[in-house]
This record gives C-alpha cells, sequence and structure tokens, in this order.
C-alpha cells in the first residue's frame, strides 16, 4: 500500500509538470478525465492511491504554471493577475527571479498552511456560512479601494470603465449557453495577447536572462506576503465562488495595497495564494464536505469522504510534493530562461498569439474568439493609459459579485 501510494505520487508529479508547462491544459480538465477512467484503474488501484495521485499533480501544477504564464505569456484563472508583474521582470531580464520568488512563496505557504490546519479544522466550519454573507460587499469595497488608488480623476474614470466592461464581457461569457471554458479566451485575451500586442508594437525585446542563485528578501515581506496570502487563499479556498484572482485582491488589501510590497511581494503573496487555494480546498472537503474546484471534485468522486488518517497522510504527502516541486520549479525555469534569451521575442510572440487562437477555437469555438478579441481590446487599454491592470479582473470580479449580492 505504502509502496503504491509513493509510485503514484511520483507519477502525479510527473503528470503535474506536463500539465503545469503546457498553455491552455489547466488541472481541472485532466481532473475531469481521470474521474472519467476511474472505474478501470480502480480494478488495479487503491482509492487513496489515486487520491495521491490527483493531490500530487495538483500541487506540482500549482508551482509549475507561472512559469508558461511568465515567459509565453498565456495565463490561467490562477496566474492571470501576476502575469504583468511577471512579464515586466522578464522584460528587465529578471525571469527566473519572477517564477523563483513565485515558488518560494508557495512553499511558504504550504508550510505555514500545514502548522495552522489544526486550528482551520476547527474554525472552518464555524466561519462558514458567516462570511460568505459579507463576502460581495468585501469585494466591493475592494474594487473601489483599487479605482480610487488611481492617482487623477481622469485615470479613476478608465479604470472604472475598464472594470465594468470587462465585468459586463464577463457575466456575458460566463451565462453564454453555448461558450465551453469561457475563463480561456477571457484571460488569454486580458492578460495574454494584450501584453503581447502591446510588447510587439514597441518592439521589446528579451534581453539576457540573469539567474541570480540567492534572492534577497527581508523577513519583514517574506512574513506579510506569505502571511496575506496564506489566509487569503484560505478564505477563498473556503468560501463558494471565488478563486485565486479574488485572493489576491483580497490579499492585497491585507498589506495597504500592492505598491505596499511591491513586485517582489506580491509575487511571493500569489504563489502563497495559489497552493493555499487547494490545500485549503481539500481541508473544506475534509470539514463540511464542500468542494470548491475540479480536482477536489475528482477526489470526492473516487473516494467519497477523506477519513482523519487520510486526512494526515494528505498533508505528509503534500509537503513532500512541494519540497520535490520547488526544486522542479528553480531547475526547469532555469533551463526556460537560458532558451527564450536566444529566441527571436517577435516571432515568439506571434507564435504564442496564433497558438491561444488554435487553442480557443478547439476549447471555446468560434464564439469564444469573439470574446478574445473583445477582451484582448480592453486588456490593452490599462497598458495604454498607464493604469493598474487589475481592473481588467472586473471579467471574474463582476460576476462573482452579482453571485454574491444579488
Amino acid at each position: 500500500m505504502f509502496l503504491e501510494i509513493l509510485a503514484l505520487i511520483v507519477v502525479g508529479v510527473l503528470f503535474g509538470i506536463v500539465t503545469g508547462l503546457t498553455p491552455g491544459v489547466h488541472i481541472n480538465l485532466v481532473s475531469a478525465i481521470l474521474v472519467t477512467i476511474s472505474p478501470f484503474l480502480l480494478k488495479f488501484l487503491d482509492p487513496f492511491s489515486l487520491v495521491m495521485f490527483v493531490i500530487a499533480m495538483a500541487i506540482t501544477h500549482s508551482f509549475l504554471d507561472f512559469i508558461p504564464s511568465v515567459f509565453l505569456g498565456v495565463p490561467e484563472p490562477e496566474t492571470a493577475v501576476s502575469v504583468m508583474p511577471a512579464h515586466r521582470m522578464l522584460l528587465e531580464g529578471q525571469g527566473f527571479e519572477a517564477v523563483k520568488l513565485t515558488a518560494i512563496g508557495s512553499l511558504l505557504a504550504v508550510i505555514c498552511c500545514i502548522a495552522l490546519m489544526p486550528l482551520l479544522i476547527i474554525v472552518m466550519p464555524l466561519l462558514y456560512g458567516k462570511i460568505s454573507k459579507f463576502i460581495g460587499y468585501i469585494l466591493i469595497i475592494a474594487v473601489l479601494f483599487i479605482i480610487f488608488r488611481e492617482k487623477t480623476w481622469d485615470k479613476k474614470f478608465w479604470a472604472f470603465f475598464v472594470f465594468s466592461m470587462a465585468g459586463i464581457l464577463g457575466v456575458l461569457a460566463l451565462n453564454f449557453p453555448s461558450l465551453n471554458e469561457p475563463l480561456f479566451p477571457l484571460l488569454s485575451g486580458m492578460f495574454g495577447i494584450s501584453m503581447l500586442v502591446t510588447s510587439l508594437q514597441n518592439n521589446a525585446v528579451i534581453p539576457k536572462q540573469r539567474t541570480t542563485e540567492h534572492i534577497v528578501v527581508s523577513k519583514k515581506l517574506m512574513s506579510a506576503s506569505t502571511a496575506s496570502g496564506t489566509v487569503a487563499g484560505a478564505l477563498v479556498g473556503l468560501l463558494p465562488g471565488l478563486g485565486p484572482a479574488q485572493a489576491t485582491i483580497i490579499g492585497s488589501l491585507f498589506v495597504g495595497g500592492i505598491e505596499t510590497i511591491g513586485t517582489v511581494g506580491y509575487l511571493m503573496m500569489q504563489g502563497s495564494i495559489n497552493v493555499v487555494n487547494f490545500v485549503v480546498s481539500v481541508a473544506t472537503f475534509f470539514t463540511i464536505d464542500k468542494v470548491r474546484n475540479g480536482a477536489v471534485v475528482a477526489v470526492q468522486q473516487i473516494i467519497g469522504k477523506i477519513s482523519l488518517s487520510q486526512m494526515l497522510m494528505i498533508l505528509a504527502g503534500t509537503l513532500l510534493v512541494a519540497g520535490i516541486a520547488t526544486f522542479l520549479t528553480v531547475k526547469i525555469v532555469r533551463i526556460f530562461s537560458k532558451i527564450v534569451e536566444k529566441l527571436n521575442y517577435k516571432l515568439l510572440s506571434l507564435s504564442i498569439i496564433a497558438l491561444i487562437v488554435v487553442l480557443c477555437i478547439v476549447l471555446s469555438g468560434f464564439v469564444g474568439l469573439l470574446v478574445l478579441a473583445v477582451s484582448t481590446a480592453i486588456g490593452i487599454i490599462p497598458i495604454v493609459l498607464g493604469i493598474e491592470k487589475n481592473h481588467s479582473m472586473g471579467c471574474i470580479l463582476l460576476p462573482v459579485i452579482f453571485y454574491f449580492v444579488l
């Protein structure tokens, strides 16, 4: 049994590498396929061993999916809001550091989250249902805070305009009956193609990438970023309808705004949110029998219910996989950083845009292609006007606000 679990953890890590590095392949898609074939697999494997495969794959994926987001500009829901600061670092020759910071934040958050798990298991059932009734209003306050943080009234107006247009597009896309995978064209346009098009227009060139072995981060910044990411990730892992994008907004409020922690702290916080969101989603399933993402749905379908001893094994496996994934992320991003500086950036950008368009047609059809075009146009506005890119997250925030308030 132990050797079978260990073997499936290794296989899960390998699958997580593939899903994390492949643009457009989300962990939810792989989990759905796994659920479909699980009756066949369970003839040969213990159900809990298969659960550990899912856990290992999801944790590894959450570490590695920052690499294509940073170097290829193809965001997923979990990484979309980090693309802009990380892409800026890439164009400054610091793509390696950008991904390494997210990996550090993820590892620290796993350690912190597991250390706090006894408290979370006790508190989560008490909080559930009490906080959810206020989350819509919390998000409204967060949105207003971000909009009014713009320095001039002209920028405040355009921030509101971008948020509104992105929000309306998000509401339409997420509720369009024949549109599959609506988040892919929404986020790929807002945060992927819009940046690539702007970089092409500005004749951007990827400079030589440095691979700094030691990144100096103050203990205060590290603590603030990890703590805010852990708390925000825990909240969205507990509450329905929220994801890492909303957690980033909430987490930035805890530290007094993104400018307070800077790009370094922001990327560490984003890495923290990603992995904590998943770990707490598993704990949410264990404590109140609620599922919050596709991977946990797969766990539910395979095993039905998690016992205390199984939860302890999941936490031990999570810590093991997090350590392995941190090592793999640093090693793989070192290779990426060496390759990308030798490529023709214009040709690379055009190839990525073509890849996104093809993936959009395959995953979301021609309606998705229309959404991709509109979201790209909206995503260009903040870059041109010099306002925060976060306003484009209205495409997810406004539908979520409507979900909780209306």
